[in-house]
């Protein structure tokens, strides 16, 4: 199979796998409402300035994204097949596909989270082209970094705990440039306004995965 073959048949697993236990997108989805519920509770009536609202929104994607992403390769090593994986697919086949399941689940977190933080904390009127377009660029910017993060805590005997320690700080340049650029939609502004923080999403998204194509072999063979 060419790469691009390997990837898609991994992602069409996981997507299989997913479909019958959905442990992954039930994490993120449950986590988010729940998290989004309790702090429009304990906010009240308060008014909630745009800068206050991109940081909630990015809080909550990052920890929602953190409740799943994280049981990309904990399944492989809970079922038993870890090894049936390295024996049927190469390390950059196994990464692009687990990067393309978690991009999606995202995606589908973010289908989920903008809507109900929209009933539950309602937005200004903002520009939904950047808005829109920083949640995709820092979507795969989350997925690019945790997928490598997973792949390496996935044989440790604390994975969750491990996971959150090592992706947060790794994490962080994401949640910067996404509450920037977000802050900024929330005001109005364009695409002109917001291009330093929508830079700083695509290099970071463009480095994590240059990084993991060259590394991803060596951590699937450790």
């Amino acid at each position: 199979m060419s790469w691009l073959e390997g990837a898609l048949a991994v992602l069409r697993k996981d997507l299989r796998t997913e479909a019958r236990a959905r442990a992954a997108l039930g994490s993120v989805i449950l986590f988010s409402v729940v998290t989004l519920v309790a702090v429009s509770y304990s906010i009240g009536g308060f008014a909630l300035t745009p800068d206050i609202q991109a940081a909630l929104l990015w809080i909550v994607l990052l920890f929602a994204a953190l409740a799943g992403l994280s049981r990309t390769f904990v399944v492989e090593a809970e079922r038993g097949t870890w090894i049936a994986l390295r024996l049927s697919a190469s390390g950059t086949q196994v990464y692009l596909g687990k990067f393309l399941f978690n991009l999606l689940l995202l995606f589908a977190l973010d289908a989920v989270v903008i809507p109900l933080f929209q009933i539950l904390l309602p937005l200004p009127p903002a520009h939904w082209g950047v808005l829109l377009l920083t949640l995709a660029l820092g979507s795969a910017g989350l997925a690019a970094a945790a997928t490598l993060i997973a792949a390496i805590v996935a044989q440790a005997g604390v994975k969750g705990t491990l996971f959150t320690v090592l992706a947060f700080p790794v994490l962080l340049p994401v949640l910067v440039g996404g509450i920037g650029a977000t802050r900024k939609a929330l005001d109005g502004a364009g695409f002109v306004e917001t291009l330093p923080e929508l830079q700083l999403l695509v290099a970071y998204t463009g480095v994590m995965l240059t990084a993991a194509l060259l590394l991803f072999d060596y951590v699937w063979r450790d």
